[in-house]
């Protein structure tokens, strides 16, 4: 038989908060606003070289209409961004001092056409063009890859 005997551990005594690390303190990485504007602008860019490159090969290897379904997808999701943007931009103006307030009913009324001119585009393109549904899927979701690997670029950057 054994016995198990505990040996008591000092207490180790916390350290100052000046002398601790910046990842000890908190695990939470900052950004600013300009960090963000950056990244979402980024994220555009991204988004408009994928066009660029898959524009072309689309049409020579599925045709334009497929390519021009591609093309309505990436404007979607694209806008999407944008109005991130300028949703960023009116809050930003609210909370801090100093700042003229940018007037959230432009702001909103903006976001709620975007919806309706994007249903719109959608069915128009489905119903009409004839070109693949998943060309239109590849479309919205270039923005949001574009936009995860600006985010992946930012956290890396700043962490």
């Amino acid at each position: 038989m054994t016995s198990e005997t505990s040996t008591p551990v000092p207490p180790s005594e916390p350290m100052p908060p000046e002398t601790a690390s910046p990842q000890a303190q908190g695990s939470l990485i900052q950004f600013n606003e300009e960090d963000i504007r950056r990244t979402l602008r980024r994220a555009l860019i991204l988004a408009g070289a994928a066009v660029l490159v898959a524009t072309p090969i689309l049409w020579a290897w599925l045709g334009w209409r497929t390519c021009l379904t591609f093309v309505i997808g990436v404007a979607i999701s694209s806008t999407g961004i944008v109005e991130w943007l300028q949703l960023l931009t009116a809050m930003m103006s609210r909370m801090e001092e100093g700042r003229t307030p940018v007037p959230m009913g432009r702001v909103l009324i903006m976001f709620f056409l975007r919806l309706a001119v994007a249903g719109v585009l959608l069915y128009a393109s489905l119903n009409s063009l004839h070109g693949s549904v998943y060309a239109l899927l590849a479309g919205l979701a270039v923005s949001l890859l574009a936009l995860t690997v600006e985010s992946i670029r930012l956290v890396f950057r700043t962490g």
